[in-house]
């Protein structure tokens, strides 16, 4: 399974909408996608608590994927493609991680 970590840290204000306002439109989008792409296995979105650091990054994404095919094909999606086209102009950064989880042997 591939664990797919992405973390966005957005401007104060762009497009005419708050930082608060774009992360909302972000993670509801974020959020619609399972229902629309077949490779997600799960999916979870979460936003910086309020009173946290503001030096923190402001959206996590954890999706996972039973491959890396299965990722790259959600990578290329035009619904994922049509969330990164939103979040450009609004995001000052992105970092994220891929990793292989080992799917845990019942005994």
């Amino acid at each position: 399974m591939i664990r797919h970590i992405v973390m966005f840290q957005f401007k104060e204000e762009a497009e005419g909408r708050s930082k608060k306002e774009n992360v909302q439109i972000t993670k509801d989008m974020l959020d619609a996608l399972p229902g629309k792409i077949p490779q997600i296995v799960s999916s979870q979105t979460a936003v910086n608590a309020k009173d946290a650091d503001k030096t923190n990054y402001d959206l996590l994404l954890i999706t996972d994927f039973a491959s890396l095919d299965d990722l790259k094909t959600y990578i290329v999606h035009p619904d994922h493609k049509a969330v990164g086209a939103f979040m450009r102009p609004v995001r000052l950064s992105r970092t994220c991680i891929d990793i292989e989880i080992e799917e845990k042997s019942s005994r």
